[in-house]
């Protein structure tokens, strides 16, 4: 385990930190502001509610305020407070995750899953891309899957599968969870209160969105570990997973204990009270925020974890999320910088002269090809809604496509490029801990990223029909 934490760590320190990325971009924005004219749009506040819609005709150029050298230093700081809210909860959860991650619950409940599924191995395939995948749609799941990965690694190989297997249960699973997200605050919450939209509303179509890529995916992933476990020589991975891969048996699996058990309730619970206060009590970030604290209080009381032990394991579950914190903060420093130099509306009166005349739905389908780009550089969910939806909402209007849409097109261009992009530090990390080069990763995965972004742009067609 020690070796796979190094392997880990280096591939960490290979792959290119996201913070030099947006650093560049926020020097590429501050340069705009001097290339750019600034403009404006005229806003209209509708009646009953906080929505300003723009009006489409109503562009006009005005005098601009190109941001100053000492300004881009400061963005900085301005963002990370602008974002404080999330940025904290995000510190929560991953504390809160912690705790749980610790008491052994987690890895107790998949382990003891995989020997009822002895002999029906390929039935844990749809069981890990749901239940992974849900949980990404609810709870924003997906760098702390990478502790499950050296587990999964055992598992799929005991069952007769491949690395490139145990890498996608968790990281697929992650990505459609992220792509359908019900509940997910870091996408899905910021890109509607960036858009203006009732929180997590449209919530029954995104389930569709999930239930279509999680079937999909499930039927991929099993007709591949299907032809391995039948044709191990067909397996591309054989002789490095026989070289590093150890073995389990399933059958010397102990049994959760009832703590592990009460804990793993516990947390599970958490997720159905933190889905049902939102819908119902229109909770947000600081309800949230204490409903997961006091999942984490309750877990630490009935798995008997010491006040030290639970102390220092949420401040390292906080460690792990502050680089996405200071990322989030980047990200909003540079919207703030191409709004307080009066540009963004510039851009969006830009880019809807470049569609003019095309129709809402080829317009929905461009959107998400371009949040597919856009997330190559911005693996960041969070980060690419703080960036790209205070153009895109607007824009939306323009194009006559719904903002909801919008954000739909958002959700999945954020999702899928995640498991593609060399730029996304857990992907290349989960890769290194099962021993996967990045280029036999890509070529497994294309055609599966082929069919989900068909049925992505079928799903955003059938969204603009609707009226969604």
């Amino acid at each position: 385990m020690k070796k796979k934490k190094q392997l880990k760590e280096g591939e960490a320190r290979q792959a290119v930190n996201p913070l030099i990325i947006l650093s560049v971009i926020l020097l590429v924005a501050a340069v705009c502001t001097y290339l750019i004219p600034a403009g404006e749009f005229q806003r209209e506040v509708i009646e009953g509610s906080d929505y300003a819609k723009i009006d489409v005709n109503s562009f006009e150029f005005k005098e601009g305020a190109p941001i100053g050298i000492f300004d881009i230093f400061q963005s900085f700081t301005l963002g990370l407070q602008s974002a404080g809210s999330v940025i904290f909860f995000l510190l929560i959860i991953g504390g809160t995750f912690q705790i749980v991650e610790k008491t052994g619950a987690l890895h107790a409940g998949l382990s003891n899953l995989v020997r009822v599924l002895k002999g029906k191995e390929l039935v844990m395939i749809p069981a890990c891309v749901f239940i992974f995948g849900l949980v990404s749609a609810f709870a924003a799941c997906s760098e702390e899957y990478l502790a499950f990965i050296p587990l999964m690694y055992i598992v799929c190989i005991a069952a007769g599968f491949d690395s490139l297997t145990a890498v996608a249960l968790l990281m697929v699973s992650s990505a459609i969870g992220y792509a359908g997200g019900m509940t997910n605050a870091f996408t899905v919450g910021i890109a509607q209160e960036i858009s203006e939209l009732p929180l997590f509303s449209g919530m029954g179509y995104r389930f569709v969105v999930f239930g279509v890529m999680a079937v999909i995916t499930s039927l991929y992933l099993m007709r591949h570990a299907h032809k391995i476990k039948k044709h191990p020589e067909l397996n591309t991975m054989r002789e490095t997973d026989l070289m590093y891969a150890e073995k389990l048996d399933v059958e010397e699996v102990e049994p959760m204990t009832a703590r592990q058990k009460l804990s793993l309730l516990i947390f599970g619970l958490g997720f159905v009270v933190v889905a049902f206060c939102v819908i119902k009590l229109g909770f947000y970030i600081d309800e949230m925020s204490a409903i997961f604290l006091i999942v984490g209080i309750l877990v630490v009381i009935v798995s008997g974890m010491s006040v030290n032990e639970a102390a220092d394991n949420f401040v390292e579950g906080c460690r792990n999320m502050l680089w996405a914190g200071l990322i989030i903060g980047m990200c909003k420093a540079v919207t703030n910088i191409l709004s307080d130099a009066g540009i963004m509306d510039t851009l969006i009166y830009y880019a809807g002269t470049l569609l003019e005349g095309l129709s809402a739905k080829v317009s929905a389908c461009g959107m998400f090809v371009l949040q597919d780009l856009l997330n190559i550089l911005i693996p960041s969910g969070s980060g690419q809604a703080a960036i790209t939806m205070p153009f895109m909402a607007p824009l939306s209007d323009i194009l006559g496509v719904s903002r909801q849409t919008a954000v739909l097109a958002f959700q999945m261009g954020d999702a899928f490029t995640n498991v593609v992009t060399p730029t996304s530090g857990e992907l290349m990390a989960a890769l290194a801990i099962c021993h996967v080069p990045y280029k036999k990763w890509f070529k497994f995965l294309a055609p599966l990223w082929g069919l989900w972004a068909v049925a992505a742009c079928v799903l955003l067609v059938i969204a603009v029909s609707i009226g969604y």
